[in-house]
């Protein structure tokens, strides 16, 4: 397990911004949960990028890193091809500091959960503010984060739209666990 380089610590601060804003602040002077207040960092094992504290990284330094298989939590994944993208194990974190939400209906919820878009006939409640291409953390209207997506028009536009309009291009969501069951 390794710190990111200049490169790929880019990659993922620019991905978390997009969805998270300037509460990237927040997350990185995360206190840590053990007595002494502390500070998170993003550790690199086998193009797996993971969020942990540093007190727990002083304490893996311990194990070799072929033994190592986590640490922390896993916010995302660098391709073959040098891009990264937000796994659905950072969901907590991105719902903690998001900035953007779209909350469902009870009746779209099941449709999102299977890797479908959110329409607009399926919004309950969306924030303000909201530009296109923004990163969007997807809610139930009892507050339960259920995934996250790129929104593809702005708040007022969503409005205008019919109700078979998509509001929120689908990346990731809670059912992947299940979908993906053999690869993990």
């Amino acid at each position: 397990m390794r710190p990111l380089d200049e490169q790929e610590t880019t990659q993922v601060f620019e991905k978390l911004h997009k969805f998270v804003g300037s509460n990237l602040k927040n997350i990185v002077e995360n206190p840590s949960p053990d007595s002494t207040p502390g500070r998170y960092c993003f550790r690199l094992q086998r193009n797996r990028v993971y969020y942990v504290s540093e007190s727990l990284v002083k304490r893996a330094t311990n194990i070799k890193r072929d033994n190592l298989v986590s640490l922390g939590t896993q916010i995302g994944k660098f391709t073959k091809g040098g891009k990264f993208h937000l796994t659905v194990q950072c969901l907590g974190l991105l719902a903690a500091h998001s900035k953007h939400k779209v909350w469902l209906k009870p009746t779209s919820e099941m449709s999102f959960l299977y890797g479908n878009n959110v329409l607009k006939g399926g919004v309950g409640r969306i924030t303000e503010s909201i530009s296109e291409h923004d990163g969007v953390v997807v809610f139930s209207m009892s507050d339960v984060a259920l995934g996250f997506g790129v929104a593809t028009k702005t708040t007022q536009d969503c409005r205008k739209m019919d109700p078979n309009g998509i509001v929120v291009l689908h990346q990731a969501d809670i059912g992947e666990y299940l979908r993906m069951e053999d690869d993990l």
